[in-house]
């Protein structure tokens, strides 16, 4: 029966030392004073902290440049600080209260466009087929007309004194796809050149590759069917036009299709849009979340 109490008297003693010794450990982290972070610069009760401009100096930079980088930006943040204070001071409160219903909106107009964006990206199929566009461009073709003339055509730019010239203009002029080794070999010695005229370039496209083409001598050159050879102190310029299509006509599907693409791509994000609201609201009307009283 001693025994026994004495046991008892030992388990409490125990129990007791560990209590102590976890309320010392706890008194130890809880007096411990937190680590707090570095300030640099004080503007009423906004501080700017060390850990604020950890990546704004780039590796590499000078001290010099790194000093003013930093006096820069606190600067600007003081500026901002202050401006900010300012303002809140001697703001009018219909003022106030117009900013903060504007800020409120703005949240929601953010928060709702990230998260139908991520809606969209997740949801929507962007494999649209040649049919589709197709079926859009003869429906919808006369909303599709050219802001400036179209143009299709083959070029080089070479050398004057190129040995080679006679070769390659009368191969130019008569160009044809067997000859296709000919050009890998002497396209090399070209300065710039298209040889693909299948393609429609608008004529922004025309003055850059061809400096000699401008507006005043423009409609003299780009005639469908026309054969050109200019030369200006250095260079010669072969140019074929293939066709032409004028300002405010139906441009081609093939010009045309990657606007198409797109215009029928955002149709559907609209439509999933649309569809996702509702099914949002039908579900809260259902499960009583949304009621109009």
């Amino acid at each position: 029966m001693i025994m026994l109490k004495n046991n008892c008297i030992l388990s409490r003693f125990n129990t007791s030392v560990f209590l102590l010794v976890v309320v010392l450990i706890s008194s130890c982290t809880f007096f411990k004073p937190n680590k707090k972070p570095e300030s640099i610069a004080r503007v009423g009760k906004n501080y700017l902290y060390k850990q604020d401009i950890a990546t704004l100096v780039p590796t590499g930079t000078s001290k010099e440049d790194s000093i003013l980088l930093v006096h820069d930006f606190i600067d600007r943040w003081a500026s901002q600080k202050l401006l900010i204070d300012a303002a809140e001071r001697n703001i009018s409160e219909s003022k106030e209260r117009e900013f903060n219903s504007l800020l409120k909106q703005y949240k929601v107009d953010l928060y709702t466009k990230a998260y139908l964006e991520d809606v969209v990206k997740r949801t929507v199929d962007t494999a649209i087929s040649l049919e589709e566009l197709q079926r859009y461009y003869k429906e919808n073709k006369e909303n599709f007309k050219t802001n400036g003339p179209l143009v299709r055509l083959r070029y080089v730019n070479l050398l004057k004194d190129n040995p080679r010239f006679s070769t390659i203009r009368s191969k130019f002029f008569d160009y044809s796809k067997k000859d296709k080794k000919f050009w890998d070999t002497y396209t090399m010695q070209c300065k710039s050149f298209a040889l693909n005229d299948t393609v429609w370039v608008d004529m922004s496209q025309v003055y850059v590759k061809l400096p000699v083409v401008n507006p005043e001598n423009r409609d003299d050159i780009i005639q469908a069917g026309k054969k050109s050879e200019i030369q200006d102190k250095e260079n010669v310029y072969l140019i074929k036009v293939t066709n032409v299509i004028g300002k405010n006509q139906i441009s081609p599907f093939e010009y045309i299709k990657p606007t198409l693409k797109e215009v029928l791509l955002n149709k559907r994000k609209l439509e999933l849009i649309k569809k996702f609201e509702k099914e949002i609201t039908d579900d809260a009307i259902k499960n009583k979340d949304y009621e109009i009283y």
